[in-house]
């Protein structure tokens, strides 16, 4: 085994660790963002408040981390994010007993930018790796998002238990757990994130010149022009609309069919299950099919999910549903990344990726703002087929793409 093989597969672990626990602990608080937003806001209106706030957090969050991580290495970026996220749980945890709005949504913010950070680990694993092996990197990183689905739902019953033995409201249990899962996660950086993935990524690059563009930067506009790009930006995008505008509603959704946390809790599960657990199996076939077949895949899901999710309040046919649409993420998320990298020289990985998250972002945290508006006026039924009309986007936009490049389609 290289040197180059012995830090690539060491930083990747590390990264899948610092995902799996992130995870847990966000998944954890998106079980009830939309309970506790509708109970400090007083209205079903405030459902999808602090989801969007928390998105548009990361959405300007993410082209910043970019910039910083690039000044200042992928190792002290994330543990700079993960001390940022600290803070915001513990504003939470605060805003939640002084029952203030305001507190609520700050923390909301820096802990949306702590994601913005981690969610860039992905690309942090692909570019420490050669290009053949870059799918399955990203989606290794991406899957450590299981341990958060699995594990995640599992903390908020216990440690909303925890914090009410001391005088505080359940709801703020999760927001705890997220915060120590945070401080731990710093110090595994801080100890097994070496030598930092942006200098291992400028040598892997020098072996492998013919995989992405060389001469000068590219300006973003230059970039997201190509038809490969616009593509892979399109699926995690309009990918990330459809499966946030679902998922966030879904708790009110069920809370209102008088569905306890513990019900909310597996139907979260389920989703964020498809969300993560397959992630192996889209890289493996995103490096063997290619990434077009992959990001089409996904898209079709999205649609089938958006179609049978209105159909039934109970907790089977949910989770059932809720799957498919985090499956459908999964492949547009992990197709779209490793498309997406594959046309980036190393200047422009972690700007031209900020930029993409931030894109990302700001979409999902419109979603997740317009589904709790439409919710509130209208119904769970027309949140389904809009999402569903989006979801096609994708689908179209990947299909045009692989007949006009047919001959890229499997590189």
């Amino acid at each position: 085994m290289t040197n180059f093989t012995k830090f690539a597969r060491r930083i990747t672990i590390v990264l899948f660790v610092t995902q799996s626990l992130v995870s847990a602990g966000n998944i954890a608080s998106a079980t009830v963002n939309p309970i506790v937003g509708a109970q400090l806001g007083g209205s079903d209106y405030w459902t999808g408040v602090p989801t969007a706030v928390y998105l548009l957090g990361a959405a300007f969050a993410a082209s910043a981390w970019g910039y910083i991580m690039d000044a200042i290495g992928r190792r002290k970026g994330l543990m700079l994010g993960l001390f940022v996220g600290v803070i915001g749980n513990a504003m939470i945890v605060l805003a939640i007993r002084a029952e203030d709005m305001l507190t609520l949504l700050v923390g909301m913010v820096l802990v949306g930018a702590t994601n913005a950070a981690v969610v860039l680990a992905r690309f942090a694993a692909g570019e420490v790796n050669p290009p053949e092996q870059r799918g399955g990197a990203i989606s290794l990183v991406v899957w450590g998002g299981t341990f958060g689905a699995v594990f995640g739902p599992l903390l908020v019953g216990p440690t909303g238990a925890f914090v009410k033995e001391f005088g505080f409201n359940e709801l703020a249990g999760p927001y705890l757990a997220a915060l120590a899962l945070f401080a731990a996660v710093s110090v595994i950086i801080f100890v097994g994130l070496r030598p930092d993935p942006r200098e291992l990524g400028k040598q892997i690059a020098e072996l492998h010149p013919s995989t992405a563009p060389t001469g000068q930067s590219r300006s973003m506009r230059e970039i997201f022009r190509q038809p490969a790009a616009l593509t892979a930006v399109s699926a995690m995008v309009l990918g990330q609309v459809v499966m946030v505008a679902i998922m966030v509603i879904t708790s009110r959704h069920m809370n209102q069919h008088q569905h306890g946390l513990t019900d909310i809790a597996h139907v979260i599960q389920a989703h964020t299950i498809g969300m993560y657990a397959f992630s192996v199996i889209s890289g493996r076939l995103s490096d063997k099919w290619g990434r077009g077949p992959v990001i089409l895949a996904g898209a079709a899901m999205l649609l089938v999910a958006c179609a049978t999710a209105p159909l039934s309040p109970d907790v089977l046919p949910l989770a059932v549903s809720l799957f498919f649409l985090g499956l459908g993420w999964n492949f547009c998320f992990v197709g779209g990344s490793a498309l997406l990298s594959d046309q980036l020289s190393p200047l422009e990985r972690s700007r031209t990726q900020g930029t993409n998250d931030l894109m990302v972002g700001l979409a999902s945290a419109a979603g997740s703002l317009g589904s709790g508006i439409v919710f509130a006026a209208s119904s769970y039924t027309v949140i389904t087929l809009a999402a569903g009309l989006i979801s096609l986007i994708p689908l179209l936009m990947g299909l045009a793409w692989m007949r006009k490049h047919p001959a890229r389609v499997l590189a």
